[in-house]
């Protein structure tokens, strides 16, 4: 099955997970607290582990950043720094900072931080689709870097 793009760049899918990810700290905000103390401390660390992760990715990617599916035209195939363990490391330290702020708050937040990682998994196949369209070696990386979020796992 061939997912659509969502816009000429994907940007579907971006306004999509910025609406999800929303829901995720609007859930953890309203929803009822867990009832140990100590979730919210590995919470508080799973943020900032997850938000140091996003920059390392962001400063890997430095030039060829963006927010959508298709590269830029300037781009160049990163796969160096966390891009030699996963191959969307943004995706995941965002992952883990959510996954934190539903320990700070809710674990009903859970359930959308779900449905967002069910559409990154569907935004990284097109995204996929454009970086092997522009980037013959882009298969191989692939081969060599079988996860898409967590190293081992997914």
């Amino acid at each position: 099955m061939t997912l659509p793009q969502l816009g000429r760049r994907g940007q579907g899918w971006v306004w999509g997970q910025f609406v999800l990810a929303g829901i995720v700290v609007l859930v953890a905000a309203v929803g009822p607290r867990w009832p140990w103390p100590a979730t919210a401390w590995l919470g508080f660390a799973l943020v900032v582990t997850g938000a140091a992760l996003g920059v390392w990715s962001l400063r890997s990617l430095g030039d060829s950043l963006t927010p959508y599916p298709r590269p830029r035209s300037s781009a160049t195939l990163v796969e160096h720094g966390p891009y030699r363990a996963v191959r969307h490391p943004i995706y995941s330290s965002i992952l883990v900072s959510l996954l934190g702020v539903c320990l700070v708050g809710s674990g009903w937040a859970l359930v959308p931080l779900l449905v967002l990682v069910l559409w990154w998994l569907g935004k990284a196949s097109v995204e996929e689709r454009f970086l092997g369209q522009r980037y013959p070696g882009y298969a191989d990386y692939c081969a060599r870097v079988r996860h898409r979020l967590i190293p081992w796992v997914l």
